[in-house]
């Protein structure tokens, strides 16, 4: 159980230190040429200048804030913001992809016109990822509409896929939106991205404002560039400890959510912080952030650091800013775990708030296991996956699909020796344990798609995913069931054929 301490609208001190001041590590100016100035900026807004009052009652005013709140009064060009407040945000960066690209640029053309340039063509991302594999025409169309505006408006940053049959043999295709974005150097600290996707919440792992939008806003600010929004308050979670050998970021989502409910952070930001977080790979920390809107969060939001200067240095040029809660920064509330003292868990049908531990769950009888996703297929979820594959030197008793979220995830399954398997890459202990052949990157059968969908729940069976919902159908079938889990449970139920605790193999 988390403490939980409520305090709408009032300050928190940090009690040991100011947790996402960046207090714990002094990155070097060199590491990042841009950041010196962030870190010794005082934020103030001076006073109107007013003839009838004494100079001396005038002056600067501090205003502390969140970096949420930091990141949105810079990019509307507000010295303070305060939570509730409508604000134009200038945009840096937009994303797509092939389910709602065509309605959003439909809607581009016909509220700016047919042949209207949009504001930046090195700004918007357009990448297809969702019904790929298929033979449904209306899916495969969807990405020629994509193709055709993105010649049209000579987009920099279009990934696209022509051959089906073979990913490798399309350089350009990435896979799953939200892994690409990172990968590719678009998720940047102090940035605002907006997504046609509600996992776009992914990117505050790199300390930016990233949210998903609907098509109607992303076709607003594929013209204009800048979009109404309203700034939310924010909750902060605190976790300290040490990282158990059996727990990963999904089992601290999946804790987190089921402790304050899939509607306990609507429209409130989720800012990350404390030891356990700061330890966490880039990799983990998009877990954390990716499931934010499982809770109903506007956004999640974790500190950058050196962790995160260090995933970036070969993946962008563009100059950032980073920005950091001020030390009595406003929450409207504060959750804090011992991480130390969790457990694996779950989150049982139907519902990402329905949790339990894994091992009370031992006695459900499972159908299959699933890999992938944007929130459990990058390559630390199949290293993790294969080691404790490796660990058991079982075979799988239930089919076990993997589904790689991006072309460079799928090569390193293949290229990457995993730790302490004598060599052995994680396709070959899949091979060896009897997991089904990693697939072609994409999003799979995570949100259902059409029928022919690799790993679709075409009929109702039990599954165990790292996935993000498991709410009636979102897999396919209505009647299925889906447990969501992380790599190490998902891999230790199919070595069981039931919902297990991966202790028992690691």
């Amino acid at each position: 159980m988390a403490t939980t301490v409520v305090q709408s609208h009032a300050a928190f001190f940090g009690a040991k230190k100011e947790i996402g001041a960046r207090s714990s590590f002094s990155p070097s100016i060199s590491a990042h040429k841009c950041r010196k100035n962030s870190l010794n900026k005082v934020l103030a807004v001076m006073a109107p200048s007013q003839p009838s009052r004494a100079p001396s009652t005038t002056g600067s005013v501090k205003h502390a804030m969140t970096m949420t709140e930091k990141i949105l009064a810079k990019k509307s060009e507000r010295s303070k913001l305060e939570p509730g407040e409508n604000i134009w945000v200038n945009i840096d960066a937009l994303m797509t992809h092939d389910v709602c690209g065509p309605g959003t640029i439909g809607i581009f053309k016909k509220e700016f016109g047919q042949d209207a340039k949009v504001w930046d063509r090195e700004k918007i991302v357009i990448i297809p990822d969702h019904y790929i594999f298929t033979s449904d025409e209306r899916a495969n169309r969807n990405v020629d509409i994509l193709r055709d505006f993105c010649m049209e408006q000579d987009i920099k940053y279009f990934y696209d896929i022509k051959d089906l049959s073979n990913f490798k043999a399309n350089p350009d295709y990435k896979g799953v939106c939200h892994i690409a974005l990172a990968q590719e150097g678009h998720c940047r600290p102090g940035e605002v991205l907006l997504g046609t996707d509600s996992h776009t919440c992914n990117a505050g792992a790199f300390g930016q404002f990233a949210t998903g939008i609907g098509n109607t806003d992303a076709g607003f600010v594929m013209g204009a560039g800048k979009l109404l929004l309203k700034v939310p308050p924010t909750m902060r979670f605190v976790l300290d400890g040490e990282m158990p050998y059996y727990l990963q970021a999904k089992d601290l989502i999946l804790q987190i959510i089921g402790e304050i409910s899939v509607a306990g952070a609507t429209y409130k930001s989720m800012e990350f912080v404390g030891s356990t977080v700061e330890s966490l790979t880039m990799e983990e920390r998009m877990t954390l952030c990716n499931m934010v809107v499982e809770a109903g969060g506007k956004n999640g939001v974790i500190p950058p650091d050196e962790i995160t200067f260090n995933y970036l240095k070969d993946k962008t040029s563009v100059q950032y800013e980073p920005v950091y809660s001020d030390g009595n920064a406003k929450f409207i509330s504060e959750y804090r775990f011992d991480v130390s003292k969790l457990e694996p868990v779950v989150a049982k049908p139907h519902s990402p708030d329905n949790r339990a531990l894994a091992r009370e769950c031992k006695d459900v009888k499972i159908d299959r296991v699933y890999i992938g996703s944007c929130t459990g297929g990058k390559t630390e979820d199949f290293m993790a996956a294969a080691k404790l594959l490796h660990a058991s030197g079982k075979k799988v008793k239930v089919p076990t699909f993997l589904v790689p979220a991006t072309q460079k995830v799928w090569m390193d399954v293949y290229s990457l020796p995993v730790p302490g398997a004598g060599g052995k890459t994680c396709s070959q202990i899949f091979e060896e344990a009897g997991c089904d052949t990693p697939a072609s990157p994409n999003c799979g059968a995570c949100l259902g798609g059409p029928r022919d969908t690799y790993a679709r729940m075409n009929e109702p069976t039990v599954c165990v995913s790292t996935t993000n919902r498991n709410f009636p159908g979102r897999m396919g079938h209505k009647e299925g069931q889906i447990y969501l889990a992380s790599p190490y449970t998902a891999a230790a139920s199919a070595l069981t054929g039931f919902v297990t605790d991966p202790r028992e193999f690691l």
